[in-house]
Formats: C-alpha cells, structure tokens, sequence
C-alpha cells in the first residue's frame, strides 16, 4: 500500500521556519517532520511514499534523494502538485500514481495511532474514505459564567474536547471521481460531500496526537523527542 502525503502548502502559521525551508522540512530532533511520518508509516510495512510538493519543494527532494542514496528500502516521489493548489487539486494531481487503495496524511502531523487496525476498520467497514478522529490538547481552560459573573473556571481537560480530524486516512481508489472540482479543498469540498452520501468513516484515536502548526507545536515536539517521551517513536534505531 502507498502513502500520499500533503507536503506543498506555505506553512505561514510557523513563517519562522517556512520562510526559509518548508514546513514539513521543520526539524524534530535531528531529522524533518516529513521523515517522521515516513519512518513511522515505514514500521507497519509501509516502503511506497507519494510527496504532494509544492512550495519550496526541492528542498524536500534533495534530502531525500541524499537520504534514500543510503537507506534504499524506501521508494519516495516528491511530485510538483503546484504552489497554489489545494489539498484536493494535489490529491488529483497524483491520480496516475494510484492504482489500489492507499493511505493520505498530511506532512506536519505526528501521533501513535496504530496504522494496522486503521487499515483493518477501513476494509471491514468498506467506506470510500475513513478517517482517524482525534481530540486535540487543549490550549486554554475555560470560564464558566451566568449573566455577567464568573461561576467558575475549568481547568485544561483533553476528555472534554471535541472530535476533530486527525488527518490520518485510509482512501479507495475511486476518491478520485469526486475530485473533478478544479483546485477543490479536500476538507471542505471532498469530505463533507462523502459524509453526506454515508461514504466516509472515523476511526476514533484516544491516544497521542499533534499536529505542529506553530513554533509552540515545535517545540513541544522537540521536547517529547529529546526528553525521549515522543510516543510516535516506535522503532528501536535512529
């Protein structure tokens, strides 16, 4: 099975890094984010990788070209899927590279979901796309008040949030027919539209996820990594 994965946008949220390199190319420890998830994906047998490139994405070809020179069990494409498309427009872009069912994440996000039994509710449940749902980690408690007065503040608590998309899919390979929308968003144009017709699942993660959208998320990350408490690693080497 391949892995398609969303590496082409600008990255403005973090432009502390992304004016100079893209975000995916932002460094957890000593490597990328984007090796991260490869070498994560790589653990559950994963070795086919589609880079949807974009914005600065030569840099993300050199190092990997370098990289795969000395570790040759990972096959990877870094392809020109525009510096302005969307996310549905770079999936669309990759149509010819796609002949089988296939795993899409987008290149900033880390998490311990296991991949295995996210793959196995997919082809259970026979959806066109299935998701993983996660909580995020609140930033803020919150205030609970009645008119004007404070009644009370509630402290940080993952449990009460809601469910949000973890950005970890499994997709079939007639996905490609709704995404005939020239330069459509994934998120927005795609998914909403599958739910609507009962076509796409969620597979819930209770666990570990993060996605690194700011200079925070980084160094959070950094520091799971180098106190090593990072829980997406799962591998013994490196």
């Amino acid at each position: 099975m391949k892995l398609v994965i969303f590496a082409g946008g600008f990255g403005t949220r973090i432009s502390e890094e992304s004016d100079y390199i893209p975000k995916p190319m932002v460094k957890i420890g000593k490597k990328p984010i984007l090796w991260h998830i490869i070498k994560y994906y790589s653990v559950f047998g994963f070795s086919d990788f589609i880079i949807c490139g974009g914005y600065k994405m030569n840099i993300i070809k050199k190092y990997f070209k370098n990289y795969t020179k000395k570790n040759t069990q990972w096959n990877i494409k870094v392809l020109n899927t525009g510096i302005n498309s969307n996310t549905g427009e770079r999936l669309r872009r990759v149509k010819k590279y796609i002949n089988d069912t296939f795993c899409l994440t987008y290149g900033d996000g880390l998490s311990n979901l296991d991949i295995s039994k996210l793959i196995k509710f997919h082809k259970k449940n026979k959806s066109t796309v299935t998701l993983s749902a996660v909580k995020p980690i609140p930033h803020f408690g919150k205030v609970v008040f009645k008119g004007n007065k404070v009644t009370k503040f509630l402290e940080k608590d993952q449990k009460k949030e809601s469910w949000i998309n973890g950005g970890f899919f499994v997709c079939e390979k007639n996905i490609f027919k709704y995404l005939n929308k020239k330069n459509s968003i994934f998120e927005i144009h795609v998914l909403p539209f599958l739910a609507k017709r009962k076509k796409l699942l969620a597979y819930k993660h209770k666990d570990f996820w993060h996605c690194m959208d700011t200079l925070r998320d980084k160094r959070h990350l950094n520091n799971l990594w180098f106190l090593n408490k990072a829980p997406w690693k799962i591998w013994n080497d490196e």
